[in-house]
């Protein structure tokens, strides 16, 4: 260990003065409260939730396992241009009055 430097010398001077002037209680209290404190530091820390990320991350592992290989990887994923292209081919309602009655038929199946 170095030697204490002079800052570090006068600042003990000055922390062991002040705590000279300090009351007996005040002295009682804060001794306990020392105490307590590295009584904490003994103890050790017991964290129940690290107990479950192993379980945790075997079921993350699991559902991603599930879920490539439930997809098989020579079907293509459908694009955003393929939505537009299925939006553009949807039939005209205002241009097309003629199947009106169909659509409000079956969208009224559909409700009950």
């Amino acid at each position: 260990m170095t030697d204490p430097t002079d800052f570090e010398k006068r600042t003990r001077e000055v922390l062991d003065e002040s705590a000279g002037r300090l009351d007996g209680h005040t002295r009682s209290r804060l001794t306990q409260a020392r105490h307590a404190a590295l009584a904490q530091l003994e103890r050790p820390a017991r964290h129940w939730w690290r107990a479950f990320v192993p379980a945790g991350a075997a079921a993350a592992v699991a559902v991603l396992a599930v879920v490539m290989w439930s997809s098989p990887a020579d079907r293509p994923l459908a694009s955003p241009v393929d939505d537009i292209d299925l939006l553009a081919d949807a039939p005209d309602f205002v241009n097309d009055g003629e199947d009106l009655e169909f659509y409000e038929w079956a969208a009224g199946e559909v409700e009950t």
